[in-house]
């Protein structure tokens, strides 16, 4: 066949295809320096994945311009009822690699439909995104420091589409990299659940649990559960206030740990995609 026919088509008679890039509007402004830092907590393969994953312990620093600034955005973005908000095209670079989780007024957005977080420098997202029942299309595409997604993100029960780097993810089905290790259940007298580590704990605060909403004021269990949220499997991290919360859990997404765990190198998940 000859090189210039195709299956039997010419290839004068071809007509390139255009693909669209869908976040070409999700990037802000490039001056003043790095956007992000970058990590390599969970490999890329197989033969790049650690034995032993940890939380990021960083902190968010509520002084720094960039988090002020997201607080106004949102702010904006609650009083006029915008249904689309990409907050981090509106920071300056430096900005944006200030912000490593985003604030709990992300509760007041109940309007918003789709959410844009291309690119970030989050380390995670707060409970409160739960509040945001009107969303439908969430997309941290890009975010590579984002290994993990709260529970609550299920209480968005009209989210149909989702665009999340899945190879950065604890767990995936691609290489399997481990999920860091939980604490055991811990009574209030054992910790301050208002003042964590984030690097042991996840986060930084629990006050409310993950699957009932009520308070978490005696004791605090943690686990890790596999679950489809849109159109991507997320390993997502539950804070309950009981062994009843825990156990009223959904069924974990087939292909994936077929129970609730807490995490560390002895948990054997099932073979990778590679």
């Amino acid at each position: 066949m000859g090189a210039d026919r195709v299956l039997g088509v010419d290839a004068n008679e071809i007509t390139p295809q255009l693909v669209p890039n869908r976040f070409a509007d999700a990037v802000g402004p490039d001056a003043g320096g790095p956007a992000r830092d970058h990590c390599r907590c969970v490999g890329h393969s197989v033969a790049t994945r650690p034995n032993n994953v940890v939380f990021h312990a960083d902190r968010q620093d509520t002084e720094a311009a960039g988090w002020r600034h997201l607080l106004a955005l949102i702010d904006e973005a609650a009083a006029d009822g915008r249904t689309v908000f990409t907050p981090f095209v509106e920071l300056t670079a430096p900005e944006r690699r200030q912000i490593v989780t985003l604030p709990a007024t992300i509760a007041k957005l109940t309007a918003v439909k789709r959410l844009v977080l291309y690119g970030t420098n989050l380390v995670r997202i707060p409970p409160e995104i739960g509040s945001m029942t009107s969303l439908e299309v969430f997309e941290p595409y890009t975010s590579h420091r984002l290994h993990w997604y709260p529970y609550e993100l299920t209480r968005c029960t009209k989210l149909a589409d989702s665009t999340v780097s899945t190879r950065v993810l604890y767990g995936n089905f691609k290489f399997r990299p481990p999920f860091p290790r939980l604490q055991p259940a811990t009574r209030a007298v054992e910790a301050d659940f208002a003042a964590l580590d984030p690097d042991v704990w996840g986060c930084d605060a629990v006050r409310t649990c993950s699957v009932c909403d009520g308070p978490v004021d005696g004791e605090l269990r943690q686990v890790w559960i596999s679950g489809l949220v849109a159109t991507d499997v997320l390993p997502l991290l539950v804070n309950a206030c009981s062994a009843a919360c825990v156990a009223a859990l959904p069924q974990p997404y087939p292909g994936y740990l077929p129970t609730p765990h807490t995490g560390g190198p002895d948990i054997v998940q099932p073979a990778a995609w590679r």
